[in-house]
């Protein structure tokens, strides 16, 4: 009885083995991949439940998810020959698990490092068509473009994606950074000289332009008051003659009587004039004509 009882208990210890070492779950935010023997059987496996040949299939998970790998600094050369001092990281994912195992033999450290290598190539090749000031100044859009760009056949071998690559710090080595900062600072007093000039220039245009309007508008202004000032002399010399000509004697006794205000009674004033002048007519007789 007792033997009956152990083989029993053996027999369901070894069904429940074998169901385990058949059955796996593979996670939302897994790839899985089923290997015979080491090599490569499926690997196109939907999140759930699965079944495998026991103690003959054997089966491997990765991260589907974003994975982050930070390099140090590396040495780069700009199109002016100058080095610069590079910090960087990576964002990648798995894009085909079974290249990505074939390639790496689902090694995340190895993909890191010929990840690394590929990058580093694209922005060797990246950084050295550009100055530092274009390095400095780029977009980041189109600097890692260009990165990607470069990268594409080699990432695609590795089945992973490149989603992103981050520079964190850009420096000189302290051997250049004073001479670059002084040609930087040479560049930029050349280009406000520069523009203070054309400033100058566009100023001096500028007045010049404002008198020549000037003077323009004074001579056209003096040319219209002259112009109506004659117009009003005119009118007034015709008003003056229609006057006189409707009363001719009251216009020359008018006109005797403004002569008289202004030369007569004042003193210290001379006047050497005949007695019998004409210009005394109307003071000797008011009534004469």
């Amino acid at each position: 009885m007792n033997k009956r009882i152990l083989l029993v208990l053996a027999a369901i210890a070894v069904t429940l083995l074998l169901v385990s070492q058949s059955v796996f779950v593979v996670k939302e935010t897994d790839y899985a991949i089923n290997l015979q023997l080491r090599e490569l059987v499926r690997s196109d496996y939907v999140p759930g439940l699965h079944f495998k040949v026991p103690l003959v299939q054997s089966v491997e998970k990765f991260e589907r998810r974003l994975l982050t790998r930070n390099y140090p600094s590396e040495q780069f050369l700009t199109s002016e020959g100058k080095i610069l001092n590079v910090d960087f990281y990576v964002k990648w994912r798995i894009a085909d698990v079974a290249q990505y195992y074939r390639a790496t033999g689902g090694l995340e450290e190895v993909a890191a490092a010929r990840l690394a290598e590929i990058v580093k190539d694209g922005l060797k090749g990246t950084i050295a068509r550009r100055t530092i000031q274009q390095v400095v100044a780029a977009e980041r859009s189109e600097l890692i473009g260009d990165v990607q760009a470069s990268a594409a056949t080699g990432v695609k071998q590795l089945g992973i994606a490149l989603v992103d690559v981050r520079v964190k710090r850009i420096d000189l080595p302290d051997d250049v950074s004073d001479s670059v900062f002084k040609r930087m600072e040479q560049d930029f007093a050349r280009q406000a000289a520069q523009l203070r000039s054309e400033g100058e220039e566009q100023a001096i245009r500028i007045r010049a332009e404002a008198d020549r309007q000037r003077t323009q508008i004074l001579s056209e202004a003096a040319r219209d008051a002259e112009r109506m000032r004659g117009e009003g002399d005119a009118k007034a010399a015709m008003i003056y003659a229609a006057a006189a000509g409707k009363n001719a004697e009251f216009f020359a006794f008018y006109r005797s009587l403004k002569a008289y205000r202004k030369t007569l009674g004042r003193d210290g004033d001379v006047l050497v004039i005949s007695p019998d002048s004409q210009f005394f007519k109307y003071l000797k007789d008011p009534a004469a004509r």
